[in-house]
């Protein structure tokens, strides 16, 4: 769940999974508890756990270096150890007294194309002597809604001059697909389902939604224009709690902008189209980008594999 307001629907079902895992632990007394990501809930456990004496490593560092560093004082307080996948993170804790290790992410070894450029285009009767353009608006339902409208807006105006071919990635989600094929009716855009990685591989130029897909796309070099939008409400509040340079993860990591961020308001079809236009036509600049991507997939990986990097430090915490 994405937002501020977005997550309060969701509220009684969370507490009725929270009460029913801290029940799990007390019965069965664990040696020791590994908790991934979703502070809002795990932070808790965390503490529930702590009083129970159980030892709390927690995988994917809350993001406190953005919003919310009063987390500071519970991360001290309820756990043991804190595994990052964004290399400044492990500083960040550290400097505020969170016994942190940074793994690498956990992306960076796998993400790989299935097919050639050759393999692909021929696989989806795509024309080779076009450009490619990559369509991923996210894959929540309101990502979808919120994104969908100003993107078919920005396919539109590209379309006109039939420089490019439009191609959008689909998770495997029925739900998500039949959003996609309703708000995108008779625009000149081609589905794709299951093939993110081939897509962000063999494209010219990517339109990404700011999220995982952008961490995918820096390390396949993928040229893009990240974007975002979440309710005016949540919006609105997010400006007054919210505090980082940058909304990109892609520019957050390279400590400096180099990707294109249209968000909220700025993300029109209008802007869309300009900036993935210009991507296309400026070989210097897009070139530009993919060594700047290089260095941003360098660091975010490690020596290893970053999940059997946690795993030797969970055997350790056991012995």
């Amino acid at each position: 769940v994405v937002g501020l307001v977005e997550v309060l629907a969701h509220i009684p079902r969370i507490y009725g999974e929270f009460r029913k895992l801290c029940r799990t632990a007390r019965q069965r007394r664990p040696a020791l508890a590994v908790l991934t990501d979703s502070p809002d809930f795990h932070l808790r456990v965390a503490a529930r756990l702590k009083r129970a004496g159980v030892p709390v490593v927690y995988l994917v560092a809350p993001q406190v270096w953005a919003w919310r560093k009063g987390r500071l004082k519970t991360l001290r307080r309820n756990v043991d150890r804190l595994l990052c996948i964004f290399p400044f993170e492990e500083k960040f804790f550290r400097d505020n007294g969170v016994a942190a290790d940074y793994l690498g992410h956990p992306l960076a070894g796998s993400v790989r194309p299935a097919a050639t450029r050759q393999e692909f285009f021929k696989r989806h009767g795509l024309a080779a002597d076009r450009p490619l353009v990559a369509v991923l608006p996210g894959s929540r339902r309101g990502e979808i809604r919120r994104h969908l409208p100003a993107l078919r807006d920005a396919v539109a105006r590209m379309d006109g001059a039939k420089a490019a071919t439009f191609v959008l990635g689909s998770p495997k989600a029925v739900y998500a697909q039949a959003e996609w094929r309703e708000l995108l009716r008779d625009a000149p855009v081609r589905l794709v389902e299951g093939e993110t990685w081939d897509l962000l591989a063999h494209c010219d130029v990517a339109l990404a939604a700011s999220g995982t897909v952008t961490m995918e796309a820096a390390l396949l070099g993928a040229p893009m224009v990240t974007f975002y939008r979440v309710t005016a409400v949540s919006w609105w509040l997010g400006r007054f709690l919210v505090d980082v340079p940058f909304y990109s993860m892609v520019n957050l990591v390279a400590g400096r902008k180099i990707v294109p961020e249209l968000m909220q308001h700025q993300m029109t079809g209008e802007r869309l189209a300009a900036e993935a236009a210009r991507l296309l036509h400026d070989g210097e600049e897009r070139r530009r980008m993919k060594r700047d991507l290089a260095e941003v997939a360098a660091r975010l990986s490690s020596d290893g594999d970053p999940i059997e990097r946690a795993a030797d430090i969970v055997e350790g915490m056991l012995r």
